[in-house]
């Protein structure tokens, strides 16, 4: 059984992961001569158009996060390959308190506090009481159902939503086209954690942000796609000026890294990170590649991906 590995910090991963296969044979993608060698499973991160190409005999893909899109979009995705994804481990928690940050930086006020601490401003908000602020969240997969979970336990008031029903303990679940419309009413925080797939692309426009109370703020660490950049710098208004939307914490973008000409880092109301919400914990992570590989292995069933849902 031979697997090639491609992914930044790729000796630990390989390390931990001849540990857990010590029968397999583990090449990583940094050595051309090995890459050009078939092998039978591929555990890779955004992957070179090349280097899919020149892999022929693959049985089985494991793609080393929780985002897709990278992977599907790719010309040189061979097809008919089940594509196995990472389901949480591990990541979940931390996007969870990337969110309850950004969560606690809104209805606490850090962001007027900052601003005022520029102007040497010294003055005082009244607290909003976390029963009025409720939260939503876009996206209820492994990820979305444990940060709504997260926040709920806060005290928020907690609004999910997903394409199909869901019910979720604690959570108010909305679907479909006019459950979103009705979330996006009733929420002051609103959290991006969808997959980025042709159906999610631009899912926040100028309709979705009009719908949002006056002063809402938003929170992305899910995909770069899923934000109408143009409508959003709109919404947020120009210079000091506060548009009707209060500001936004962006954790992924269209473009990695964000272009430096980006208006995105320098708007005053905007903070940006560089897709750091989640990364993936190699111990947990390394634990699904191999029961993935040995799941191929053996012929037994695998939650694979659908490509034409994107996730």
């Amino acid at each position: 059984m031979r697997i090639l590995l491609h992914i930044d910090d790729i000796e630990a991963w390989r390390d931990a992961l001849a540990e857990r296969l010590p029968d397999a044979e583990i090449v990583t993608a940094d050595d051309p001569a090995e890459r050009r060698r078939d092998a039978d499973y591929l555990a890779v991160w955004k992957p070179s158009e090349a280097l899919l190409a020149e892999q022929t005999r693959a049985r089985g893909i494991v793609n080393l996060g929780a985002g897709v899109d990278s992977l599907l979009n790719n010309p040189a995705l061979p097809e008919g390959v089940p594509i196995v994804k990472l389901r949480d481990a591990g990541m979940a928690e931390l996007i969870g308190d990337y969110v309850r940050y950004g969560v606690l930086h809104f209805q606490r006020d850090f962001d007027r506090y900052r601003r005022q601490q520029a102007q040497g401003e010294w003055h005082e908000h009244s607290v909003a009481d976390k029963r009025d602020w409720p939260v939503g969240v876009l996206g209820l997969g492994a990820i979305g159902a444990k940060v709504a979970a997260m926040v709920a336990a806060d005290g928020f008031p907690v609004h999910g939503w997903s394409r199909s029903p869901k019910s979720l303990d604690g959570i108010v679940c909305h679907h479909g086209d006019e459950g979103l419309i009705e979330l996006l009413g009733q929420v002051r925080t609103l959290v991006l954690l969808l997959p980025g797939t042709h159906s999610t692309r631009h899912i926040i426009d100028a309709r979705a942000l009009a719908a949002l109370p006056e002063g809402a703020n938003l929170i992305n660490p899910g995909r770069g796609s899923l934000i109408d950049e143009a409508a959003l710098l709109e919404a947020l208004g120009e210079g000091e000026q506060e548009g009707r939307l209060r500001g936004a914490i962006l954790d992924a973008f269209p473009e990695e890294p964000l272009p430096e000409s980006s208006p995105l880092w320098r708007h005053p109301r905007i903070w940006v990170t560089p897709h750091m919400a989640g990364p993936t914990p190699l111990g947990e992570a390394v634990d699904q590649v191999a029961e993935a590989i040995r799941a191929f292995e053996a012929g037994d069933e695998v939650e694979s991906v659908d490509p034409e849902a994107g996730y």
